[in-house]
């Protein structure tokens, strides 16, 4: 099987994450970002992840995908999620912040999906327009953004290490852990313990790499 994907998209990561965890013999195939074709001609839409099935045969959509191969054998090892509502609700006040760190961030450090100059224009444009500045203006404002985001990260007491809980993955670690491994991408964020032990833990299990070792922190002032 082969899944198609980008390494900074969280929605791939999770289809990333159940196949480390369960050891699944998958082929991780990184489309270049501005390949819009590429992922129509597999499933209508421009979308990842998409999953090619040993039948030949796609699929997309993130959950979809993860409950698939979960469940290859006939014995799912991911549990239901509780916190739906609140992880949404994190989430969505930390994406304000987060997104404008992050997004100008994948440009800088080597990724897959962009190896090439037309990769990283069309990624540029497209989410400049969703944080309504240029990247280098979100870039500038580092500092601003990591402060609010320390913030939020502090919210998280309620973010359990899976070691407290027999290892087990639940949905909840499905949809909240891609968005902060993204996260780490950004040099400065300071995570509470329990948050820095939970990133290190479901890296660990999944095998879903963070991106510490290549952080980009805030511009240096010059005078």
């Amino acid at each position: 099987m082969k899944l198609f994907v980008f390494d900074h998209c969280p929605f791939c990561v999770k289809a990333m994450m159940v196949a480390g965890l369960r050891k699944i013999d998958l082929e991780l195939v990184y489309l270049q970002n501005h390949d819009v074709d590429a992922r129509i001609e597999k499933v209508g839409a421009n979308l990842v992840p998409i999953l090619q099935k040993e039948d030949g045969s796609y699929m997309a959509e993130s959950l979809d995908i993860a409950s698939y191969l979960d469940n290859l054998d006939g014995n799912p090892a991911i549990a239901e999620g509780t916190m739906d509502e609140r992880i949404s609700a994190w989430m969505n006040i930390a994406g304000q912040f987060g997104s404008r760190l992050i997004y100008p961030r994948w440009t800088m450090i080597e990724l897959p999906e962009f190896q090439s100059e037309e990769a990283k224009a069309w990624f540029t444009k497209n989410k400049s327009a969703m944080i309504k500045m240029s990247f280098d203006e979100a870039f500038a404002n580092s500092e601003e953004y990591i402060a609010k985001l320390n913030v939020e990260l502090l919210k998280l007491d309620w973010l359990v290490p899976p070691s407290q809980r027999n290892n087990v993955l639940t949905y909840d670690d499905i949809n909240i852990f891609p968005f902060l491994r993204n996260y780490t991408v950004t040099k400065g964020l300071r995570y509470p313990g329990n948050v820095r032990q939970y990133l290190d833990e479901v890296s660990k299990l999944t095998g879903v790499a963070l991106f510490d070792s290549v952080a980009v922190g805030a511009p240096v002032a010059t005078a």
